[in-house]
């Protein structure tokens, strides 16, 4: 302690190790809720419109579709 100033440890990022860990954890939060997020968007586009079509691609999509929609009705 030179002239009343404390040096700190200093790392790469120059956080402290409690700040490095609060931000660790936020970050952690922050991501897994993005990532269930983006499975769920995923999951509704995937029930919306497969991304891999029959043969005949999406007509044999839609048809079916009509086909269900004409029995429901």
């Amino acid at each position: 302690m030179a002239n009343g100033i404390v040096e700190r440890p200093s790392s790469l990022s120059g956080l402290t190790e409690p700040e490095a860990k609060e931000f660790h954890a936020i970050f952690l939060t922050s991501f897994l809720i993005f990532t269930a997020i983006a499975v769920v968007a995923h999951i509704l586009v995937w029930m919306w419109r497969p991304w891999l079509p029959g043969p005949k691609g999406y007509a044999a999509l839609e048809t079916a579709a009509q086909g269900v929609v004409s029995l429901l009705t």
